[in-house]
């Protein structure tokens, strides 16, 4: 069976507006009580917005947690979702005013008021956790409530991306009367006001303790823009995409969304017979070598131009992961306003004797010695065989001598964060579909990865000028400018670009309605019933 291959939403979504029509808390037509179960190999990191930003943490309070705005599926720019009404209220587009809805609760009961949106944005940036999103808020000055239905924000910098920022889990309203203001939260409970409730959560016995499974209610306190098609929804997460492949197979759990492997989605998309199928949709989910600049062995920018001139996209795509994702050639994917192959324009095709050239005029000897880091639990199985193509591609002229390391997770974290690593592999999950956030998150001074790299023209020029620009298809120059720079300096070397799969089984309905641009996944758009 060849997969089926969705339209890039939002574009194709507007023509199934009528699924997710109306603005109440629930659909009147739930169908029976029998939980949709989904299978995943991301990992949670908490359930705490403030220490969250990582797709599997992120993709739990999506679904449990209200921000003031949401990007529906149908749509490419904020909406209103806890908020009645935003909007910025000066002419330099400095203070950004909500008005929020009338009657709001959490899922526990307690009023939601202009506070609680206050203390939430106030307490990540405090907490400022290693691992939390507070670098989104590097722009904001200072947050006020007025009063129980108005907050309002301002900013240092004009930031026409602000609304997106406040649609992001980054900005999820948390109970004040709950959550601690100056630290995380560590009890295994979710106080939102979001469309599901947590119900319960099951750990492993191992001292890691990783959440296995949760289950999610209907939040009937709810109330917002979201019709749901479902009143249970639970996750399971697996520590090995054979094992999760092979529960689909048995029924176990209806659907798969991330990550399987190549190999495991060719043989998937040949079991219809067996009630299986694989939906394809583009996506903006990204893969990049990152360099500690400030390290001896690539501090000199002659050795990353020379991998970037070595590096071989289309072999690494096609051999490691069978063309289920599409050669990058710059840090903004396509389909995102201001793409421009920037890496290709500067070095085209592979050319190891162009690379020898860049060594030798800047007297580096060779073979030059690497340590390539990567994370051996978080993207995927098909990690480590990317990272071998890597090292042999490197390797293949004597150009570079490359080791390989990996860590779990958690351990990865804490060393990029350190400068542990002088190269290391990450991946890209785009906070709002929008130009700025592929760039701004790697290249201001306080970005995410605490790369050394600066530009003084990227972070106070270019970035703060396509900031003040509501009209986001008017910063095209400057973003290309940006991107011409990184493939100068190649403070980042990206590598691909993917697109996402959902395996399920028949008689889950909705599964076109999961996916956007920016892999949010929507528990609440399937149902059961007969395919």
């Amino acid at each position: 069976m060849k997969r089926a291959k969705l339209l890039a939403l939002p574009a194709a979504a507007s023509m199934f507006v009528p699924l997710l029509a109306g603005c109440g808390g629930g659909s009147d037509d739930e169908g029976d009580d029998t939980p949709v179960i989904m299978g995943s190999t991301d990992s949670v990191s908490t359930l705490d917005p403030a220490g969250a930003y990582d797709i599997g943490s992120w993709t739990v309070m999506t679904n449990t947690f209200q921000a003031l705005m949401r990007v529906p599926n149908d749509a490419s720019e904020p909406q209103p979702e806890a908020a009645e009404r935003c909007g910025f209220t000066s002419r330099a587009s400095t203070a950004y005013r909500c008005t929020l809805r009338s009657g709001l609760k959490f899922s526990n009961g307690h009023a939601l008021t202009a506070k609680d949106v206050a203390f939430s944005v106030q307490r990540t940036v405090k907490i400022n956790d290693d691992f939390g999103p507070a670098s989104l808020f590097g722009n904001l000055d200072r947050v006020e409530a007025l009063g129980d239905r108005t907050v309002v924000f301002h900013l240092k910098q004009p930031d026409a991306t602000f609304p997106y920022v406040l649609a992001t889990p980054a900005a999820a309203i948390v109970d004040q009367e709950v959550y601690p203001a100056d630290k995380l939260l560590t009890q295994d409970q979710i106080a939102g006001s979001g469309p599901y409730a947590l119900q319960s959560i099951r750990r492993s016995s191992d001292k890691r303790k990783r959440a296995v499974q949760a289950e999610f209610v209907r939040n009937e306190n709810y109330q917002g823009g979201i019709e749901m098609k479902n009143s249970r929804f639970v996750v399971r997460w697996f520590d090995d995409s054979i094992k999760m492949q092979v529960a689909l197979e048995k029924a176990e759990i209806d659907l798969i969304h991330r990550t399987l492997t190549p190999k495991q989605l060719v043989g998937l998309e040949q079991m219809e017979d067996r009630g299986i199928k694989v939906i394809e949709a583009p996506g903006t989910e990204t893969r990049y070598l990152a360099f500690n600049t400030d390290d001896d062995s690539v501090k000199d920018v002659a050795v990353r131009r020379a991998m970037a001139q070595v590096l071989d996209r289309q072999a690494l795509v096609r051999d490691v992961y069978q063309r289920t994702a599409e050669p990058l050639y710059s840090m903004i994917p396509k389909g995102i306003t201001g793409h421009v192959n920037a890496f290709y324009n500067k070095y085209t095709e592979p050319n190891p004797k162009k690379a020898r050239k860049l060594l030798k005029d800047a007297d580096i000897s060779t073979p030059v010695k690497l340590t390539f880091w990567y994370t051996s639990d978080h993207y995927g199985a098909a990690t480590a065989e990317e990272f071998a193509e890597l090292k042999e591609q490197f390797e293949a002229d004597g150009l570079f001598e490359v080791e390989l390391k990996s860590r779990t997770w958690e351990d990865f974290q804490k060393g990029y964060l350190k400068r542990e690593y002088e190269v290391f592999g990450m991946g890209w999950f785009p906070d709002f579909p929008d130009p700025d956030n592929f760039i701004s998150p790697f290249m201001l001074k306080d970005n995410f990865l605490r790369l050394p790299y600066e530009d003084e023209y990227v972070q106070e020029t270019l970035i703060p000028k396509t900031r003040k620009q509501d009209q986001r298809s008017t910063v095209v120059d400057e973003f290309t400018e940006v991107q011409d720079i990184i493939a100068e300096d190649v403070p980042l070397l990206p590598l691909w670009q993917g697109k996402q799969y959902v395996a399920y089984r028949d008689g889950i309905n909705g599964v076109q309605w999961t996916l956007d641009s920016s892999s949010t996944f929507r528990f609440w758009v399937l149902e059961k019933g007969d395919g």
